[in-house]
């Protein structure tokens, strides 16, 4: 989700950036003379009157600055798992690396008949229950309620059994790759 706004964001950044540089560059009013400006002042005091302008144009400025907010704090929260907490059994733990849990769980998905490529990412906190999203490109002639089958019972089994969790849910996508159509002779 966040990266789809921030792509949205950047694009509408650069049409806006776009136009006014072509609207400037092209001479269209407002920018066809040295010594204009933007803004006249009459353009500028017309909404003074009216009672409604002031409460418009503070609400839609707080909006923006609450967007702004929104999305610096989204650009900081981490989308990956860093750490795993494994039960030892002497009450103190160990810590296991998310990407070293991510790497294991991807080479045994790989490795899974009909797989051709596998991309895991465990979200969640340390002293939660952590989740995997796996997202699995099958070979065109594999079985997909197979394949999800055995990475359910093998590769996430286990990922879970060797990180001694009680569970872990995962979202599994699934897509094909792109091949050329087979002819029958």
């Amino acid at each position: 989700m966040l990266r789809i706004v921030n792509r949205v964001l950047l694009a509408l950044t650069g049409v806006v950036l776009l136009a006014v540089g072509v609207l400037a560059l092209a001479g269209w009013p407002p920018f066809d003379g040295r010594g204009d400006v933007v803004l006249s002042r009459e353009e500028r005091t017309h909404w003074r009157d009216a009672s409604w302008w002031w409460p418009l144009v503070i609400g839609v400025l707080a909006l923006v600055v609450l967007l702004a907010v929104w999305w610096a704090l989204a650009q900081l929260r981490r989308r990956r798992l860093a750490e795993v907490l494994v039960e030892t059994g002497d009450g103190e733990g160990a810590l296991l690396r998310g990407r070293a849990l991510e790497a294991a769980l991807t080479a045994e998905a790989e490795a899974l008949e009909g797989v051709e490529r596998a991309d895991v990412l465990l979200r969640g906190r340390r002293r939660t229950t952590p989740e995997a999203r796996v997202g699995l490109v099958l070979e065109p002639r594999a079985e997909p309620v197979v394949t999800l089958d055995r990475l359910r019972t093998e590769a996430l089994e286990h990922a879970r059994t060797s990180a001694g969790l009680d569970r872990l849910p995962a979202e599994v996508r699934l897509r094909g790759t792109r091949h050329r159509a087979e002819r029958a002779l």
